[in-house]
């Protein structure tokens, strides 16, 4: 039987590199309290943006996909969904908006994990959604041959109820002893719910969710603000990977947390960078529009594309944007590069 122990934590989690990673998450979070109370205006249009890029990011990981103006639509409410993928996308929307407005009072246990993943499945007609699984499974990937490999095996649906029990109860008695920082109580947490697999379908999506509920709880909330789900859709190898190597041994009690909980530390610090670096421009709102765009390329060498511009600045309408886009590349302070939807702009360090 696998036990669940974080009275004690791992030896390799305490090294110097994941206390300077956990320190500087701290220092931006008490930069976060400071933005949060002084600047509440310039961070509602961020919320809501976060909440789209959120759910997309989170469903395309595991293959939910619909279009764009279709993601807008079900977010805003405007539509009902049509698909079996947007009936998905419009369950994690009601579970993460959920958790945006009643965090405090969702406490991580059984029942609550059970009626968020019972919401996540709302909108299908299948009856999986509430219920862990009632068969054992797999998580495998297909090679390059189109051979599928398994590369973990969950504990069994017999084991599952009794292991999330014990898990949930572990996990907060140890973060109500306030004993260890919750930076490092959450990662092993949400590796070892990933490691049951307690469901039929929708354990990613629900770890993410639940990694949003725990570190909200803990006050880390960056991931109202900025999507945290995205910058994992853009590590995904990297994501694929230290879920890999943080579960070997897992059966064993001989798995090593320190992937895992590596990468969980370094996505959150960079969330909080991001936070940190969209509210200072968006405190520059008192300069003309068409400016503040070009102070955007001034103060970054990424490409950009008018909707990424549109969600750093959302204030700012397309049209705006396109029309300083147009005056800064003929004056060659920007260069396009490439065409149609790839079409993104980058500063010209020529100039």
């Amino acid at each position: 039987m696998r036990e669940f122990n974080y009275s004690v934590i791992p030896p390799e989690l305490m090294n110097h590199e994941i206390m300077n990673l956990i320190a500087a998450i701290h220092e931006y979070k008490g930069k976060q309290d400071l933005f949060i109370e002084a600047k509440p205006d310039i961070l509602e249009a961020m919320v809501e943006i976060a909440k789209i890029q959120s759910t997309g990011a989170s469903n395309r990981i595991e293959g939910i996909r619909t279009t764009e103006r279709r993601l807008t639509d079900l977010m805003k409410m405007k539509s009902e969904p049509r698909t079996r993928s947007e009936r998905e996308i419009a369950g994690y929307r009601d579970v993460l908006g959920l958790i945006h407005e009643s965090y405090d009072y969702m406490l991580p246990r059984t029942n609550v994990i059970l009626q968020m993943h019972r919401d996540l499945y709302k909108y299908s007609p299948s009856s999986i959604g509430g219920a862990f699984k009632n068969m054992d499974n797999v998580i495998a990937e297909t090679d390059a041959e189109g051979n599928s490999i398994i590369r973990f095996q969950p504990l069994s649906a017999f084991e599952t109820p009794d292991a999330i029990e014990r898990l949930t109860k572990t996990f907060i008695d140890e973060i109500n002893k306030q004993k260890y920082d919750a930076l490092l109580l959450i990662p092993m947490f949400v590796l070892d719910f990933l490691c049951i697999h307690p469901f039929n379908d929708g354990n990613g999506r629900m770890s993410r969710l639940l990694t949003l509920l725990l570190l909200y709880r803990s006050g880390y909330i960056v991931g109202k603000y900025i999507s945290i789900e995205m910058i994992i859709e853009k590590t995904k190898e990297t994501y694929y990977d230290v879920l890999f190597e943080s579960s070997q041994n897992w059966h064993e009690h001989n798995n090593d947390y320190l992937p895992f909980t590596k990468y969980f530390l370094e996505i959150c610090l960079s969330a909080y960078k991001e936070f940190e670096s969209r509210v200072e421009y968006l405190q520059t709102r008192k300069l003309p529009k068409p400016e503040r765009i070009k102070k955007l390329f001034a103060n970054s060498l990424e490409k950009l594309s008018k909707k990424e511009i549109h969600e750093k600045c959302p204030d700012i309408s397309l049209s705006t944007i396109e029309a300083t886009l147009l005056a800064l590349v003929k004056e060659e302070y920007i260069a396009k590069i490439s065409a149609g939807k790839n079409t993104r702009y980058i500063r010209n360090t020529e100039i």
